[in-house]
């Protein structure tokens, strides 16, 4: 096919058709009921499935019920609300309105013709750094990726302070051995157990699932992969952009440098705005829950709970306690470009640790001031981590396969030097024209790489196959990785690993408290 032909059957793909009438709707019966759904000559989509009961009154901050059931059939046809958070200002990781705290419906698409064995099922958990985003935006799509033969899952789940919140009355009230603060994460894992339980229905191998997730949906990602409650409710993973050395806030205890518990920060914001019981806080309207709240550490992306989160997760990988299934991890080559180290916000602490000499010593391998303020926070927050994680995995004697995604448009007017964070998202789901500048024949190419090494995966927990270069996986010293540029994927040693090692040798001494001389702390525990 040429690159015009691709090119319009990308668009033909995403476009809605309105001149025909609607093909006959699709039907599944659940345990929960009838889902009338909608489909075209391909895929059959099923949106707004009700995977757990609405998280509302008194269930507000309580982890997921038990999901509804109804009567006669439940149309499927359409998104439902996306979850509470700021109004969207053109995130195209963020779906339509309206938006509810009645939000935990999931949507599912797979191929119309249901093959005679079941299919690879691909779920997705979108980014948002935790406070925004929805399974329901056009980016993530799930049609294209069904035409690959994959049934396809997205979600939505509680954001912000109705995902991640604690405090001393909630405490007080609810069973000393219930999970409590990361109901976002017990959301997701919800979902997994109803997909475990209701993909079949549509088709899908509930015995072969690979959960996939961007920023905090692959951080969230590696949180399942270290999860005791979400052991066995997947079989293969991807992380894109996750993290991996971010701290992360104790529940109930103070954490690394001496900063409050996720009680203590829920306590302080509740009484600064009257809210003193639990009846005070579950009556609180929504509005008030988005008000802003200080950044206290770097990345400090959901609690450890010592339940649904035992720990950090390089902690987890650490000590071998990961789930052992085949792992894909890579991150973009400029991610957070536009931040500096000596910004003052979160990411911008990581450099605080740094010696003279060690400060030095990483900024003569940037080639200078300039380099450093460019590519530090890239590689410190993500490049590094992700190498950490695959290599750690790979010590476990488990499958992981490491990228880096370094597509860089000369139509993109953003003085980035690389790809930026999240841009890899439409290449993954074949949603090209939304990319925010106009699409090139490489464009093209990578999408149908990148979507032809993910479903590979996703079918056997080896990306590789006929017609595409060869993605070895990772190891020790000699970590290889496949780089997808302009010209096409290759696999290549790790670039840059020189100034890796040097981040490596930074987050792995211990961390002294500037503030406090005598206190030492480690930057994982």
């Amino acid at each position: 096919m040429t690159f015009a032909g691709a090119l319009a059957t990308l668009s033909l793909m995403m476009a809605q058709p309105t001149d025909q009438p609607p093909p006959e709707q699709p039907v599944v019966q659940l345990a929960q009921g009838m889902l009338a759904g909608r489909a075209d000559d391909t895929v059959a989509a099923f949106k707004n499935i009700p995977y757990a009961a609405p998280p509302v009154a008194e269930l507000r901050w309580r982890p997921p019920g038990a999901a509804p059931t109804w009567e006669g059939r439940r149309d499927a046809s359409t998104y439902g609300p996306i979850c509470i958070q700021a109004t969207p200002q053109g995130d195209p990781g963020v779906g339509p309105l309206p938006m509810s705290e009645d939000c935990l419906n999931l949507n599912v698409w797979r191929p119309t013709d249901v093959a005679a064995s079941p299919a690879p099922v691909m779920v997705w958990i979108h980014g948002g750094g935790l406070v925004n985003g929805s399974g329901t935006a056009a980016l993530y799509d799930g049609s294209h990726l069904a035409r690959q033969g994959m049934v396809v899952v997205s979600m939505n789940y509680r954001l912000g302070r109705l995902g991640f919140f604690d405090h001393p009355a909630l405490a007080a009230e609810r069973p000393a051995d219930e999970a409590a603060g990361n109901y976002g994460l017990m959301d997701v894992i919800a979902a997994l157990q109803w997909v475990r339980a209701n993909i079949a229905v549509f088709g899908g191998d509930p015995a072969n699932v690979t959960i996939f997730g961007e920023s905090a949906g692959g951080a969230i990602v590696t949180r399942m992969m270290i999860s005791p409650p979400a052991r066995g409710l997947f079989d293969r993973a991807i992380v894109q952009s996750g993290l991996g050395r971010e701290l992360q806030t104790p529940l109930d205890r103070r954490g690394a440098y001496d900063l409050p518990s996720a009680r203590e920060r829920g306590e302080v914001w509740a009484h600064g705005h009257n809210l003193l019981t639990a009846a005070d806080l579950r009556a609180a309207p929504v509005e008030l829950l988005l008000t802003p709240a200080p950044v206290f550490a770097n990345g400090d992306l959901s609690l450890i709970d010592g339940r649904i989160v035992p720990s950090t997760v390089e902690a987890a990988f650490r000590s071998g306690r990961q789930a052992p299934v085949p792992m894909v991890i890579g991150t973009n080559s400029a991610e957070f470009w536009w931040m500096k180290p000596t910004d003052r916000n979160g990411y911008g602490m990581i450099d605080d640790d740094l010696t003279w000499l060690e400060r030095a010593t990483i900024t003569a391998a940037y080639g200078g001031e300039a380099g450093f303020d460019r590519g530090f926070i890239t590689d410190a927050v993500f490049s590094e981590p992700a190498r950490r994680l695959a290599r750690l995995h790979a010590a476990a004697g488990h499958p992981a396969y490491l990228y880096r995604f370094d597509i860089s448009s000369p139509d993109n007017p953003e003085p980035h030097g690389g790809a930026t964070h999240a841009i890899e998202r439409p290449y993954v789901f074949g949603t090209l024209p939304l990319l925010p500048y106009p699409v090139r024949e490489a464009d093209v190419a990578a999408s149908a790489a990148m979507m032809g090494y993910w479903t590979a995966f996703s079918r056997s927990g080896d990306p590789n196959g006929v017609g595409r270069p060869d993605w070895p996986m990772a190891g020790g010293g000699d970590t290889q990785l496949m780089l997808f540029r302009n010209d096409g994927p290759s696999a290549t040693p790790v670039p840059d690993s020189a100034r890796l090692d040097l981040i490596e040798r930074f987050r792995e001494r211990p961390h002294t408290i500037s503030k406090s001389p005598q206190v030492t702390v480690k930057t994982h525990y």
